[in-house]
């Protein structure tokens, strides 16, 4: 093999132009523990879902009782504080990591318990295929040196805009048109929020950033898949 070739082929690895072959090695080092810790934390919540839906006493405990589910609702909420805060000090950043997931997890479980089986299966589906799909387009992009930096404004805009309108709608409910226009809108910020953080992933988060790394990806994935699940559901009904 010549020299040229060589070079085409370590150059053919790099995550990104400019990179050094050893920053290169490091970088995915890091990306790979990123991945185990976000494949961890949706096995986590695949199984207290399960438990959520399938085990009855916990599943009529939920059902009953609607303070319980508040505090469920807003716990994940004000545990992302400490996690925020801890994020980078072992071993405290996976005990709220762990926490977290797991209170969030919950919460996944009541969605999926009031919806048929079938529409739970076909939201799992077609949220991996584009979480497959534009994890795999953003490396390919970012090794030809595209930047998706120029998404983060738009991108906070956009949640902050959700948020409140969330909000808004427990004292002003939407119609089901708006419900599913407002879904479709959010289904597409995070498409980009998960662009837009496998960017970060691979540019911009520093090597003790594992834990907030995964969770943005985490949060990205759950709230693509909750609203899908809120699209189906019309169809189903």
């Amino acid at each position: 093999m010549e020299k040229g070739d060589l070079e085409e082929g370590t150059a053919s690895s790099l995550l990104f132009p400019g990179i050094g072959n050893a920053e290169n090695e490091l970088r995915w080092g890091f990306i790979r523990k990123v991945y185990y810790i976000l494949a961890s934390q949706i096995i986590l919540t695949t199984v207290v879902s399960a438990a959520v839906v399938f085990y009855t006493p916990i599943n009529n405990l939920l059902r009953g009782n609607t303070i319980l589910l508040i505090i469920l609702i807003f716990l994940p909420l004000i545990l992302l504080l400490p996690l925020y805060f801890y994020r980078e000090k072992h071993p405290l950043n996976f005990v709220f990591l762990g926490l977290f997931t797991i209170t969030l997890s919950i919460g996944i479980g009541v969605s999926c318990a009031n919806t048929n089986g079938k529409i739970v299966l076909e939201a799992l589906i077609l949220t991996s295929a584009v979480v497959l799909a534009l994890t795999g387009y953003t490396f390919w992009a970012s090794k030809r040196g595209q930047d998706f930096s120029f998404l983060g404004p738009i991108l906070y805009t956009s949640l902050f805009v959700l948020v409140l309108t969330a909000i808004l709608q427990l004292f002003f409910p939407l119609g089901s048109i708006a419900t599913a226009i407002y879904c479709t809108i959010s289904a597409i910020a995070f498409c980009a929020y998960i662009v837009y953080d496998t960017g970060n992933l691979i540019k911009r988060f520093t090597y003790d950033q594992y834990i907030w790394a995964s969770v943005n990806l985490y949060l990205d994935i759950l709230n693509l898949f909750l609203d899908v699940l809120r699209l189906l559901r019309p169809r189903n009904n």
